[in-house]
């Protein structure tokens, strides 16, 4: 009987500590993501922080692990508000760029968060985060009479980390940019997708 409180209260400090570790990244960035930030954060002493996870690494990937979940369920909330498949993968592009242009340090927070994962080599994190991207958008384009849903969802993929840092520095209209996105699809088409 004691044991699942036992872990229940152990998962609820992790929780808790994962939790503060998402504000720290989004206010401050990877760098500033230490066990004593996140303490200062959170309700939880640093000596906690250190009790309940092995490393400061293991909370930034819980974090942002989490941080991507949300980003990929409010993706699929905005297309799922469309009906034409078109408008869903617009709808979902669009959600995804103004997210990055309402929150533009998150953009560079995950370019270092990808990179401190490479050199620590645990790139199998960033995988995972981006898996969950290319299936969002392998679901969305599989509506549409793509060839090849899955690598038009990589090249997308693929233009829409480009384009966040692009609209960091020299930002595209929201014509420009859905000219881009059609031309993409038009490329993986039979006969052609026009969004």
């Amino acid at each position: 009987m004691t044991r699942p409180v036992i872990e229940a209260n152990r998962r609820g400090k992790r929780e808790q500590i994962i939790d503060a570790a998402k504000q720290v990244l989004a206010r401050d960035g990877l760098a500033a993501c230490t066990a004593r930030a996140v303490a200062e954060a959170g309700p939880l002493s640093k000596s906690a922080v250190h009790y309940y996870f092995d490393d400061i690494h293991q909370i930034v990937d819980l974090a942002m692990r989490e941080h991507v979940t949300a980003t990929v369920t409010s993706l699929r909330r905005a297309a799922a508000a469309e009906s034409d498949p078109a408008d869903k993968l617009w709808a979902a592009v669009s959600a995804y760029l103004a997210t990055f242009a309402e929150q533009p340090n998150a953009a560079y927070l995950w370019f270092e968060y990808w990179i401190d994962a490479g050199r620590r080599r645990s790139s199998d994190t960033v995988a995972d985060t981006l898996n969950d991207m290319d299936t969002l958008l392998c679901d969305l384009t599989a509506e549409l009479r793509v060839n090849d849903p899955a690598a038009t969802a990589r090249t997308l993929l693929s233009w829409l980390l480009g384009t966040i840092v692009q609209q960091q520095l020299q930002p595209a209209t929201p014509k420009a940019l859905r000219q881009q996105l059609n031309s993409i699809l038009r490329g993986g088409t039979q006969p052609e997708v026009t969004l």
